[in-house]
């Protein structure tokens, strides 16, 4: 890890002017704003307000969503039209993050076609390898035990998602020689596109990453002895990126829903090998982030969208303590959904550590309804009253867009919800500083 950052008086005359500007504005004049020695911000807390955020992924124009998934596959044939597009849609997705309300914005992953499969050009030593399966998924403990609801779905979704113009033709890579990052340019278009769309406001942006953890499952292991040798290799070409992000002054929130739903999808293990499991992927994402302050980083775990009964989840308190090991600042969770609103109340036995902040989900990305804002304030003050109302930030419970299974909630009904979690940030922060 690198040094501890000088404080903001120590710092230099870069740092000193920055903060000048962002105080001058008024427009952040409430937050507690923290900044490097060389005026990149750290991620935010509030001492007199709930901040909003959301967990990254924000709905596509539909026009976009072929092209970027012809990307992912190797086949597009206009890399520069496509590039022009995403340019243009990430300006107008900032701006219309910034216009509704939202503190910390992101691009909306719009150079992705999920918050996965973009990794597959941006990795080198994976190949197509002739005979091999595609990626199977098991069945689930909870599709084990609904099998005709999971059908009806995969009947329904599966239409849903042909009408969206989402390829299903994508195929199937392997390790098979030595790992090593190849996005330099791609992460770059990100960075880039994210800067130019914010331009000059006082605003913090984040850029969401893939977890090493989670490609180890999507790409099969033919090239390294071990399992965790490949796991190592995957840990550092993926640093390389998160190391760019954090370089060129962002958040980098690493996507990691892996952790927790190995469990609903591994019938056969139990809870303490599941346990043992998510101990060595901690260990992997800490080693992807060697190098990279806790206070740069923001740590997203889910269930993925799975409009399903979902009665096999994994539980809030079954992983915490785990989830904690990992080298973050914020941590991102679900809270908001059926399964997993009641958790709120692990905090009051598990202690937020200090100088750490919780991003609990008040809005669903997996329920039509669009939450009263009433209902989101009332969760934010539930957070608040147990792990502290400076360490919260008010999120959704995971992206909203795009999902290879067509299950996403509406992209009007999205930004409805965003609409109603800025409302309830509101009228909480008005009750909690009364």
């Amino acid at each position: 890890m690198s040094k501890k950052s000088p404080s903001l008086n120590e710092g230099t005359s870069t740092g000193i002017a920055k903060a000048s500007k962002i105080a001058a504005t008024g427009e952040i004049a409430l937050r507690k704003t923290l900044l490097h020695f060389d005026g990149r911000m750290l991620v935010q807390s509030s001492e007199r307000q709930i901040l909003t955020s959301h967990c990254g992924s924000l709905p596509r124009p539909r026009e976009l969503i072929g092209p970027l998934r012809d990307k992912d596959a190797g086949t597009l044939q206009d890399g520069r039209q496509l590039a022009e597009a995403v340019q243009k849609s990430v300006a107008d997705v900032v701006k219309k993050q910034i216009d509704l309300g939202i503190d910390i914005v992101d691009d909306g992953e719009h150079s992705k076609s999920s918050f996965a499969t973009y990794a597959r050009g941006r990795i080198g030593g994976l190949s197509f390898v002739e005979g091999i399966a595609k990626r199977s998924v098991a069945p689930s403990r909870d599709e084990l035990a609904f099998p005709a609801v999971y059908e009806e779905m995969r009947v329904m979704y599966g239409a849903r998602g042909s009408q969206g113009g989402k390829s299903r033709g994508m195929t199937t890579l392997a390790c098979t020689g030595p790992i090593n990052y190849t996005g330099h340019e791609e992460v770059k278009a990100d960075i880039d596109n994210l800067k130019r769309a914010i331009g000059d406001r006082p605003i913090e942006g984040f850029i969401t990453a893939i977890s090493p953890t989670n490609l180890e499952s999507y790409f099969e292991n033919q090239y390294y002895k071990t399992q965790e040798d490949y796991l190592e290799a995957l840990s550092h070409a993926m640093n390389e990126e998160y190391r760019a992000i954090v370089d060129a002054g962002f958040i980098v929130q690493v996507d990691d829903p892996r952790l927790i739903t190995h469990y609903n999808r591994s019938p056969g293990s139990t809870l303490e090998e599941n346990r043992k499991f998510m101990a060595l992927r901690v260990e992997a994402v800490n080693l992807s982030l060697r190098g990279i302050p806790e206070d740069r980083v923001r740590f997203h775990t889910c269930y993925s969208v799975n409009v399903a009964p979902r009665v096999h989840d994994l539980e809030l308190k079954d992983y915490v303590d785990l989830m904690l090991r990992i080298k973050a600042q914020a941590y991102s969770i679900e809270a908001a959904n059926p399964r997993h609103e009641h958790e709120w109340q692990v905090w009051e036995n598990v202690k937020l550590p200090a100088g750490k902040l919780l991003l609990p989900g008040v809005v669903s990305h997996c329920v039509y309804q669009v939450e009263h804002p009433e209902l989101v304030a009332q969760r934010i003050s539930r957070f608040a009253g147990v792990v502290g109302r400076e360490n919260v930030i008010a999120s959704n419970d995971c992206g909203f867009a795009t999902s290879a299974a067509g299950d996403e909630v509406h992209a009007e009904v999205a930004w409805a919800k965003l609409a109603a979690l800025i409302e309830g940030a509101r009228l909480a922060s008005q009750r909690l500083w009364s």
